[in-house]
C-alpha cells in the first residue's frame, strides 16, 4: 500500500531475511604497516619490532566465538584479509587462523580468500607459504612502479620491489590485483599509461585504479605534496586510464574496479550489493541482517585495546541498527558504485523499504545521473563521474541539505575500505 509521501511499505520484508540472508562474507582487518603512509586515513598502525601475531590471532577466535550466533549456520562465501599490511604475519599464522575460523564457519567450497601484501613489506619467498596456508587471491599495494612517484607517495618500497612483487603474484596466484593510483603530484596523462602498461604486463586478472584523495587527518591533508593534479587534469588522467584499462579486456565493473570475465571481487561485489558481512579485528565493521533488521557493529580501534576487549568478550564498542531513509541511503551509497548498479527487486529485498527512494530516483534522472527501467536501478557515466552529488539525493533529510557533504563523506569513509578493498 501507499503511504504519505510515497513511501511503499514492504509487509512482507520483516520475515524475509529469517528466511533468506543476503549472503555473508567475512572480513579479518589485521592493523599494522611498515610505516604509515601520509595520505592513509584507514585504522593502520607501524608495527612493532616483534608483531604480537599469535596473540591477535587467538583475540580474532575469541572474537569469533562470541560471533557465532549472529551468522549461525551461514556460510561464508568468501574472506578478506585487510589492513594495515596482512602480509607481516608469517603464513604459519594465518594458516592455523583460517583452520580455526573453519571449524568456527562454514566456508564455501569455492570461497574467495583474498590477502592484501605490499611491495618491500612481504618477503617474496613466502608467497608460496601463503597460497599453501589457503589464500587464493592475492591484492597487491603496488600504487606505482615508479621510484619518484613512489618516493613521493612516502611508500617504503621502490619500482624495482614492485615490478618483483607483482612477478611472483603472477607465478603463484591464479587470482591477483594489482592497484594503483591515479594523479600523482607531478603526473599526467603519461605517467599513469606508462604505469598502467607496466601493470598490465603481468596480467593481471584484477585493477583497482583510484586517484590520490587528501583525507582529514593525514599529513598530506596538513600539508598537500605539491604538483597535485586540479580537478580537469584528474579527470583527464583518470579518463584515460579507464579506456586504456577497458581495452585491455578488463571490464570497469566498479568506480574504481576493473575485471576479466567472472574475476570480480567477491568479497567487495557481495559489499556493494548491500550483502552482509561480518568484520573482526582491530576497527573492522560489520553488517549483519537479523529478524529483518540491518544491525551495524564497530570493532574497538587499537590493537593492544582490541586484544584486550576480545579476550573479555567485549570488543564491539558501537551497534546501530538502520532503517527506512538511512538503510535506503547505506544501499545507494555501496550500490551506486557499480557501473551495473543492482536490480530492483534486490534493492527492495535488502534495504526492506523504498522510503524517500522514488523522489530521489526521479531526480537523479532528470539530472542525468541515473538510469533505470523496471528491473534495474543504475549510475550513469556522468553519475559515476559526479557520485557525490548522485548519493547526496539519498540523504536521509532530502537532497536539498548539501550542508549534509560533511556526513556523505564522513558515511563512505566509514564503509569504503578503498574499497574494503579490491
Amino acid at each position: 500500500m501507499n503511504e504519505p509521501g510515497g513511501t511503499i511499505a514492504v509487509a512482507a520484508f520483516p520475515g524475509l531475511p529469517e528466511h533468506k540472508p543476503p549472503p555473508l562474507t567475512l572480513y579479518v582487518h589485521l592493523p599494522w604497516c611498515a610505516r604509515k603512509c601520509p595520505y592513509c586515513d584507514f585504522n593502520s598502525h607501524r608495527a612493532p619490532r616483534e608483531i604480537p601475531e599469535k596473540e591477535y590471532a587467538d583475540a580474532l577466535l575469541t572474537d569469533a566465538e562470541s560471533a557465532v550466533p549472529q551468522v549461525w549456520g551461514r556460510r561464508m562465501e568468501a574472506v578478506y584479509f585487510g589492513g594495515g599490511t596482512p602480509s607481516l604475519f608469517s603464513p604459519e599464522v594465518l594458516d592455523s587462523l583460517l583452520s580455526r575460523l573453519r571449524a568456527l564457519f562454514p566456508f564455501a567450497p569455492d570461497a574467495e580468500v583474498t590477502m592484501e601484501a605490499n611491495p618491500g613489506a612481504s618477503d617474496l619467498a613466502r608467497f608460496p607459504d601463503f597460497r599453501a596456508a589457503g589464500i587464493n587471491r592475492l591484492s597487491l599495494g603496488a600504487q606505482s612502479f615508479r621510484d619518484d612517484a613512489l618516493a613521493k607517495l612516502g611508500r617504503v618500497h621502490d619500482g624495482k620491489q614492485a615490478r618483483a612483487a607483482a612477478e611472483r603474484a603472477a607465478e603463484i596466484f591464479p587470482n591477483f590485483n594489482i592497484d594503483l593510483m591515479l594523479a600523482l603530484p607531478g603526473d599526467g596523462i603519461r605517467e599513469a599509461l606508462d604505469d598502467l602498461q607496466v601493470a598490465l604486463s603481468f596480467a593481471p586478472p584484477h585493477l583497482s585504479l583510484y586517484q590520490l584523495t587528501l583525507e582529514p587527518g593525514t599529513p598530506f591533508f596538513r600539508a598537500p605534496p605539491e604538483g597535485l593534479p586540479d580537478a580537469d587534469a584528474t579527470a583527464d588522467i583518470c579518463d584515460a586510464a579507464a579506456r586504456a584499462a577497458e581495452r585491455s579486456g578488463r571490464r570497469r565493473y566498479e568506480v574504481s574496479a576493473y575485471a576479466l570475465p567472472g574475476m570480480e571481487c567477491r568479497h567487495n561485489m557481495n559489499y556493494w550489493l548491500f550483502g552482509d558481512y561480518l568484520g573482526l579485528g582491530a576497527g573492522a565493521h560489520g553488517k549483519i541482517t537479523m529478524r529483518g533488521e540491518i544491525q551495524r557493529e564497530a570493532r574497538t580501534r587499537h590493537p593492544a585495546e582490541y586484544m584486550r576487549l576480545a579476550r573479555a568478550g567485549g570488543a564491539v564498542r558501537e551497534r546501530k541498527t538502520s532503517r527506512g531513509r538511512e538503510a535506503v541511503f547505506e544501499l545507494m551509497l555501496n550500490a551506486m558504485r557499480l557501473t551495473d548498479g543492482i536490480p530492483t527487486a534486490l534493492a527492495l529485498e535488502r534495504a526492506g523499504t523504498t522510503a524517500g527512494m522514488e523522489s530521489a530516483l526521479r531526480e537523479g534522472e532528470e539530472r542525468g545521473l541515473i538510469a533505470r527501467d523496471a528491473f534495474r536501478i543504475r549510475p550513469t557515466e556522468r553519475g559515476l563521474r559526479f557520485l557525490n552529488d548522485l548519493l547526496e539525493l539519498f540523504l536521509p533529510g532530502g537532497c536539498q541539505k548539501t550542508k549534509d557533504r560533511g556526513q556523505l563523506t564522513g558515511e563512505r569513509r566509514a564503509v569504503d575500505r578503498k574499497a574494503e578493498s579490491s
